[in-house]
């Protein structure tokens, strides 16, 4: 018994011929089926909105720091006060002591106190504005709606320390202040951009 090689090549064609045309109509009718019903799904693609916490991490690093740094300050003035005992005397407290510049310190101490107001020194111009910058990030956990409170708060600030200093604050203050502005400038520039992308 011979076997026809065309006739089972035909089989199979002619099978996956039918299949194929079964699944086109299949498709067919399901597309036909959807715009008859005036009904289709399409995947939402708008992201949802973002949800900003405050990072109470950050927030006790940096007070702690800024408490240590403070305690350190606080003891060099204290030293340079008890050197400068009359001066001290005359004085009502430590702001109006310094604010009017009528002393004199060691050169260990004005070493010190010079090179932390440095332009890398911790109590310098750069790093404080950083440093207000990231305590104010941090407790609106960054949220870009909440900039200019932050910036009426760091405005507030500085009007009180102008206030408990008794007048306007020393050039490095200025320089501060104006860095923090331009940090909350950059910041709002960012989230404009943000929100049109």
């Amino acid at each position: 018994m011979s076997m026809n090689v065309n006739g089972v090549t035909g089989a199979d064609t002619y099978s996956a011929y039918n299949t194929t045309k079964a699944t086109e109509k299949a498709a067919e009718t399901t597309q036909n089926k959807k715009a008859e019903s005036g009904v289709v799904y399409e995947k939402n693609t708008a992201a949802a909105k973002k949800t900003y916490k405050p990072d109470t991490n950050m927030v006790a690093k940096l007070k702690a720091d800024a408490e240590e740094r403070t305690a350190r300050f606080k003891s060099l003035v204290e030293q340079l006060m008890t050197k400068q005992s009359t001066t001290y005397g005359q004085a009502t407290d430590i702001w109006s002591f310094l604010s009017k510049g009528d002393f004199t310190v060691d050169p260990a101490t004005k070493a010190q106190a010079q090179q932390d107001i440095s332009e890398d020194g911790y109590w310098g111009v750069n790093k404080t504005s950083d440093r207000i910058v990231q305590f104010a990030t941090a407790l609106t956990g960054g949220d870009p709606d909440k900039i200019e409170e932050m910036r009426d708060a760091f405005i507030k600030g500085y009007k009180q320390a102008e206030k408990t200093w008794g007048g306007k604050l020393p050039d490095i203050s200025q320089q501060t202040y104006d860095a923090v502005m331009k940090k909350f400038d950059d910041m709002a520039a960012a989230a404009k951009t943000a929100d049109t992308n």
